[in-house]
């Protein structure tokens, strides 16, 4: 598969952490992926910055820093940046553990705990794509994993594999015609009897157009159990003028559509979940007046219009097709086409609501996705939003997560079906020591990770759009 635009990775090194994997066989599987993503349509350097390093798994915060170190100590003399680190990482299976099954356990979660801290050194603290690979798939090679991953990198490193056609000839509805910007927002909270840990609250928005293909993300973290997103506008003050500067994410999310596309947006969408009925208009009072606040802050007058839609997951409503033996009115699973809309009968009889699936049925039955539209200065048309919602479920919208790897519709549109890749990101950050639980930077913001970071002088990360907490 050619990717549609391929991305840059120009210095890279790699990993070692699995002990049965040669050093040669580590490198030939380097060459043989790198030769995958030139192959696919990237622009990737064949030999690493230095030598791969073979390192104890248990060893890994160490053993990272000291090879970006060594890296950026060749490369810092040619102004240039470590693009991305390939890390081989020991199989979870059991195989190379004893046959007891506790001492198997432990070995899982250790697992789990390196690819975390992995993750967290390479996003926090050092600034880098990394792209992580088992030992079980280095020594197979096969072709189709190797285009698997090079698709993943390709995401990382900002190249798009995939766009909708629709786009590409301007047939998006209330999309194509002028700029817009799409946003998704989430907020997750602590499991029951964490009386302390915070809640997690993650944006996303599109930064490009028409295609809105790429998706950049911000995570931060909030009061415990807070459903209101807090930071979605607020005045911070800059301690180098002793002044009040505005800020939060919605601002720095406009600010970055700005630059990819050179537009400013004339319209937006705010897609919004996890909100349950009762909190509606207490949700839409604070985040609208939040989104007015962020788009005064950019420019005087500036107040394009906007529409607030929740979107519901976890409802008892299921939807059959009234003759089930006609096999034009159901898939191949028995369950509803993907596209279905219902907006009459057991939708409400006077705001504006309706039911999509918009994915096809899989294993038991689909799921729709409960519409709620709370605001709409846009004034769409019912059949415009449902072609809208269904256009955004299709995962080639996003370029920057595990979904641009499969080519089914998902149940929801892609905006909130990629916030749930944040927040366990989010969540993964804040980790509790002896019950203190602690929150080392107040924002964590996702668009350009290829810029290195000084967390001590920013306080804050910029990473890669979504998909950087994948394997």
């Amino acid at each position: 598969m050619k990717m549609v635009n391929g991305g840059k990775v120009n210095h890279w090194t790699c990993i070692n952490f699995a002990r049965n994997v040669q050093e040669s066989v580590a490198y030939r599987f380097c060459q043989e992926l790198a030769q995958m993503c030139r192959i696919s349509g990237m622009d990737f350097a064949f030999e690493p910055v230095i030598p791969s390093l073979t390192a104890r798994p248990d060893q890994v915060e160490r053993a990272l820093k000291a090879h970006h170190r060594d890296a950026m100590t060749i490369l810092r003399q040619q102004s240039k940046e470590l693009d991305l680190l390939l890390v081989i990482l020991p199989d979870n299976n059991g195989s190379l553990y004893d046959e007891c099954f506790k001492a198997l356990m432990i070995d899982v979660l250790n697992f789990f705990v390196w690819c975390r801290d992995l993750k967290r050194i390479c996003e926090t603290e050092l600034g880098l794509v990394s792209q992580c690979c088992l030992a079980r798939h280095v020594y197979k090679m096969s072709k189709q994993y190797l285009a698997n991953v090079a698709l993943k990198i390709n995401v990382k490193v900002g190249g798009r594999n995939t766009v909708l056609v629709d786009a590409r000839v301007g047939r998006i509805p209330l999309v194509s015609d002028r700029p817009t910007i799409i946003f998704g927002a989430d907020v997750t909270h602590p499991h029951p009897g964490e009386d302390s840990s915070p809640s997690i609250a993650a944006v996303v928005a599109s930064q490009d157009w028409p295609e809105i293909t790429n998706y950049a993300g911000l995570v931060c973290a909030q009061a415990h159990r807070q459903e209101l997103i807090q930071d979605l506008f607020k005045l911070e003050p800059d301690p180098h003028r002793g002044t009040v500067a505005p800020g939060g994410m919605i601002r720095e999310l406009l600010i970055s559509f700005r630059r990819a596309t050179g537009e400013k947006p004339q319209r937006i969408i705010f897609y919004r979940d996890g909100v349950s009925e009762g909190q509606f208009y207490q949700v839409l009072l604070h985040e609208l007046d939040a989104i007015r606040k962020a788009c005064a802050s950019l420019e005087s007058g500036y107040q394009p219009p906007v529409t607030f839609v929740v979107v519901q997951k976890r409802h008892h409503t299921r939807l059959f097709a009234s003759n089930h033996g006609d096999q034009r009115s159901v898939d191949r699973s028995g369950n509803i086409l993907p596209g279905t809309v219902v907006d009459s009968k057991i939708c409400h009889p006077t705001e504006f609501d309706f039911y999509l699936c918009s994915h096809a049925g899989i294993l038991g039955t689909s799921r729709p996705a409960h519409y709620h539209v709370l605001w709409d200065e846009n004034k769409f048309s019912a059949d415009e939003l449902h072609t809208l919602q269904i256009t955004c479920a299709i995962p080639t919208h996003v370029a920057h997560g595990p979904f641009q790897l499969s080519l089914i519709p998902k149940y929801v549109t892609v905006p909130l079906h990629s916030t749930p890749i944040l927040l366990p990101l989010g969540r993964g950050f804040i980790w509790s020591q002896e019950h203190q639980i602690t929150v080392p930077w107040r924002v964590l913001q996702l668009p350009e990770l290829w810029l290195q970071v000084d967390l001590e002088a920013h306080g804050h990360l910029r990473v890669v759009l979504l998909g950087l907490f994948l394997l």
